[in-house]
């Protein structure tokens, strides 16, 4: 079986600087997902960044985060959170 090809990601100046975000809103319709990142700095809400994607590419990517969760636990300790779904705000289309 042939090995898959590595691919060359390329990332402009202003992407490189990357956006911060400690909330996150979800939304969803029968084809897609919307996640808004946020970032919450009271009295404002300002949205950092938008990813819109489909389902599969969704669950490949939760599936990733909860890989790469688990060795950052392995190594640093558990997270402690107060209560898990106080930065998510979920809105269904």
């Amino acid at each position: 079986m042939e090995q898959p090809k590595e691919l060359k990601l390329k990332i402009n100046d202003e992407q490189l600087k990357g956006s911060y975000a400690n909330q996150v809103a979800i939304m969803h319709s029968q084809y897609d997902f919307v996640l808004d990142f946020i970032n919450m700095f009271p009295p404002e809400a300002i949205v950092s960044s938008r990813v819109i994607t489909n389902p599969a590419s969704l669950k490949r990517m939760w599936n990733a985060i909860g890989v790469n969760l688990k060795k950052y636990e392995d190594e640093f300790g558990i997270i402690e959170v107060e209560d898990g779904n106080a930065n998510i705000t979920e809105k269904v289309n």
